[in-house]
Formats: C-alpha cells, sequence, structure tokens
C-alpha cells in the first residue's frame, strides 16, 4: 500500500524515474480499488460515478507513475503517447513498462533501485 501512496504523493511529478516495482505496485492497487468502485456502483449506485471519480482522481498520478517509468527505461515520457495505436500500441507499452530500468544514472536520473527508498 505504502507503493500506492508514494506515487498519489507525487502526482504531479514527471521527472526522476521510477522502478517497475512501483509501478506495477501501483496498477495492482489502482486495479484493486477500480474493482471495489464497480462493485459499489453497481449495487448501490447503479451507475458509474464512482469509477469515473477514481478515474479522474487517479488521471496524474497514473500519468506521472508511467512517464517515470518510461524514464526508467531511458525513453522520454512522450512515448506515452504510443498508447493511442489500437493494440500495437498497447502491446509495446506494456513491454516497455516490464523491461528491466538502466543500471545506472542516465539522463532522468540515477537508479531508484539504489536510491536506497523502499528497500
Amino acid at each position: 500500500m505504502n507503493w500506492f501512496i508514494e506515487v498519489v504523493k507525487k502526482y504531479a511529478v514527471f521527472s526522476g524515474r521510477a522502478r517497475r516495482k512501483e509501478y506495477w505496485m501501483f496498477a495492482l492497487f489502482y486495479a484493486l480499488f477500480a474493482i471495489v468502485a464497480a462493485v459499489i456502483d453497481g449495487v448501490v449506485f447503479g451507475t458509474q460515478i464512482l469509477s469515473l471519480v477514481l478515474a479522474l482522481g487517479l488521471l496524474l498520478p497514473s500519468l506521472g507513475v508511467t512517464v517515470r517509468r518510461l524514464h526508467d527505461t531511458n525513453r522520454s515520457g512522450w512515448w506515452i503517447l504510443i498508447g493511442f495505436i489500437p493494440l500495437v500500441g498497447a502491446i509495446v507499452m506494456l513491454v516497455f513498462l516490464c523491461l528491466e530500468g538502466e543500471a545506472g544514472s542516465n539522463k532522468y536520473g540515477h537508479n531508484p533501485k539504489f536510491a536506497g527508498s523502499h528497500a
């Protein structure tokens, strides 16, 4: 849960790097919250208002952690736009997000794996 909270705290940080664990733990908790919101929406409200609020509330943190994850693989954050290409874009983006980050420092900062946080 700390990984999720740390990403939300850095909701508008698009610089630096994010390791794989940070990205995928955020994605896991986001998915769990989205499932809970969808169930509550269906049972209580009969609409998708809670899911919409969740998606809008976590839009900037999601973009930020994705850009930082791309930076970890030494790619510009603009690569996030490849996701707009149907099917191929999603596959390429998934591959980029699963790749291991650069071992040392790159132009986006030091390797977060060895930065001493969340050891």
